[in-house]
């Protein structure tokens, strides 16, 4: 086969490759069959395709032979392109509901790679409380958020972004080992809710849970943020962040 042969079969699976994100991003779940359809190629080509963009993180498919959504790395490209800007105003009315019936800091937050980034915060009403964190950075696996997040992804894409299973701790409390953090995030899917007890940070603990869209990807966390000592004595935490995680999802549901 020529040069010219080879750069026109390579430029085509590119072009391919493209119009199927273009395809994920719009019709939010696609089959093979549609895939193949859509594009004009034979259903091995649209299946090695998908395949691909699923192992990158660009696709996700919860079960053998399924259906394909956006994965986690388009969703954070498109939150990327639109400065997350959308998210901060559809969380907004949710963050104030949880602000109001906790008179706690709050948060919502992003998943980044292995990070979780603060992009928008409201400080609490009590006289102690946790200050504003928006733009900070951190671990994923040493904040209530970034856990919340990591237990709401296919396992794929979670083995996918910790290939070493190697965790890298911020204090003490940090979760360092794989199986441990694989034991605590399957409690997180099983309540719906993540802790943070000084694991990020000394005095700072929280409660987290994901928000998704409308085909069950997760797209982004809330958050109470809290100093430790009242961690054990505020059992409405988590009820509070839950019903806030609804309203949240009510919202984003309308324009995804």
């Amino acid at each position: 086969m020529s040069n010219t042969s080879q750069g026109s079969g390579s430029l085509s699976s590119v072009d391919n490759a493209l119009r199927l994100l273009a395809l994920l991003s719009d019709r939010r779940v696609l089959r093979v069959a549609e895939a193949a359809d859509l594009l004009g190629v034979a259903r091995s080509t649209a299946h090695r395709l998908l395949s691909s963009l699923r192992t990158h993180g660009f696709a996700v498919q919860d079960k053998a032979n399924g259906a394909y959504r956006p994965g986690p790395v388009l969703i954070e490209l498109g939150l990327a392109a639109t400065g997350r800007i959308d998210i901060r105003q559809l969380a907004q009315p949710a963050l104030e509901e949880l602000r109001d019936r906790t008179r706690e800091t709050v948060s919502v937050s992003i998943l980044e790679g292995r990070d979780v980034r603060f992009v928008d915060c409201i400080e609490g009403t009590r006289s102690v409380r946790v200050g504003l964190r928006t733009g900070k950075v951190m671990r994923a696996h040493c904040t209530a958020a970034g856990k919340a997040l990591l237990a709401a992804l296919p396992l794929a894409e979670l083995h996918r972004r910790y290939p070493d299973g190697e965790l890298e701790g911020q204090t003490e409390a940090s979760v360092t080992s794989w199986a441990a953090l694989e034991a605590e995030l399957a409690e997180i899917r099983a309540d719906g809710l993540a802790y943070n007890r000084e694991e990020g940070e000394l005095g700072i603990g929280a409660v987290a849970a994901a928000v998704r869209d409308v085909t069950g990807v997760p797209v982004a966390a809330l958050a109470v943020v809290v100093p430790s000592g009242r961690m054990g004595t505020s059992p409405g935490l988590g009820v509070a962040t839950l019903d806030a995680v609804r309203t949240f999802e009510e919202s984003l549901h309308t324009v995804c």
